[in-house]
């Protein structure tokens, strides 16, 4: 298909709008919508939280008349199934929407093309695949979860310039400076869990909430505790009754100590090398409808992660400060033999914060997974 400057520059508004929902729309997909008729915008709307208006009927909504022969710019194709709110491909009709253009077809299998397919019976033109690299890597973790029923992983850790993450006693706080800690809270506003295993809640006793910036909802915090050694008044275990703890254990006494604070327990198959099941772990999250998690933990789990192929995305806060010797470092893997069975990352970006760098690098079968490889 062949798309015009102005297309793009429209479209470019959508994928825009849509980062506005970004860590608020759970289990949603972000989605927003810019309505254009001649060379006017009469209608811009973005989804902000799921069971409420998605971005076309308030896109609609503010059109209104205007709406009739329009053309429509949206990241994710409309959705024609009742959920909880009605289909937006019976408002878009209704409204005389003549031109649709998304930039990708909705990964959902309720959704599928179908969306497309209703616009089209209506007479609507439909044309899709602008700026389709964007809207994916946008809902990264809504595609993953409609395409493999996990959610999208994201390792989170702060390091020395020689990948150390803590000195050989364990003293970590604090490695990275005020801003970069402060990015980090940015960065869990934006997921609906944040994971982390019992290592890091007996040496560390975190709260694992977002305090450092503004949010309307605290994202699930979810433990691996393979034997459920987590103590009832562990911070993390809060008494808000928004934590999830994983375990192999059915020590009746402890589950008890820690359901009487709120904490949900559920049990997970245990595996003899490397603890928990982590597969287990992502699919339970994905049955519970979570697109992302935010992964904050010790070398341990952050290396049981890696070897299993479970992290789509690397965040790594590098402050200039070296540790040596024997202090710990990222990983706790197997040693690869052969640089060829190294795993391989590709950098997203980097960006300084402060006196740190924060590197972003992506999984490159992950980014397959959601149409975003080279």
């Amino acid at each position: 298909m062949t798309f015009s400057s102005l297309d793009e520059k429209y479209m470019a508004r959508a994928v825009e709008l849509s980062q506005c929902g970004e860590g608020d729309t759970h289990p949603n997909p972000c989605v927003g919508c810019i309505i254009v008729s001649g060379d006017e915008v009469v209608g811009e709307g973005y989804h902000s939280r799921a069971g409420e208006d998605h971005a076309e009927v308030l896109a609609l909504a503010q059109a209104d008349d205007k709406a009739r022969g329009a053309t429509m710019y949206i990241n994710l194709e409309p959705c024609c199934h009742q959920g909880r709110t009605p289909p937006c491909t019976d408002s878009i009709a209704r409204a005389g929407i003549v031109r649709v253009v998304c930039a990708m077809e909705d990964p959902n299998p309720m959704v599928s093309g179908g969306g497309f397919d209703v616009l089209r019976t209506a007479g609507v033109d439909v044309e899709f695949g602008l700026l389709e690299s964007e809207a994916r890597w946008i809902n990264r973790g809504f595609i993953t979860r409609m395409l493999s029923g996990r959610p999208w992983v994201a390792l989170k850790i702060g390091a020395t310039l020689d990948g150390r993450t803590a000195t050989e006693s364990g003293e970590s706080q604090w490695i990275t400076g005020k801003e970069a800690r402060e990015d980090v809270h940015k960065q869990r506003a934006r997921y609906s869990a944040i994971m982390t295993g019992s290592g890091t809640v007996e040496a560390d006793d975190p709260q694992m909430t977002v305090r450092l910036v503004a949010t309307e909802k605290q994202p699930l915090r979810v433990v691996l505790d393979t034997s459920l050694r987590i103590v009832a008044d562990a911070q993390i275990v809060g008494d808000d009754g928004n934590i999830l703890i994983l375990t192999g254990s059915t020590d009746v006494e402890k589950r008890i100590a820690l359901e009487s604070k709120g904490a949900e327990i559920v049990s997970v198959d245990v595996n003899d090398d490397c603890g928990i099941d982590l597969q287990a772990v992502l699919e339970e999250l994905g049955l519970r409808e979570h697109n992302d998690v935010f992964v904050e933990c010790g070398g341990k789990l952050a290396g049981a992660l890696l070897e299993h192929g479970l992290v789509d995305e690397l965040i790594v806060y590098y402050a200039p400060s070296v540790l040596g010797g024997s202090a710990r470092g990222m990983f706790d893997t197997r040693t690869v033999e052969r640089l060829i069975d190294r795993p391989q990352f590709r950098f997203q970006d980097v960006t300084q914060i402060g006196d740190d760098v924060r590197a972003r690098a992506v999984y490159p079968p992950s980014m397959e997974l959601i149409g975003c490889g080279t």
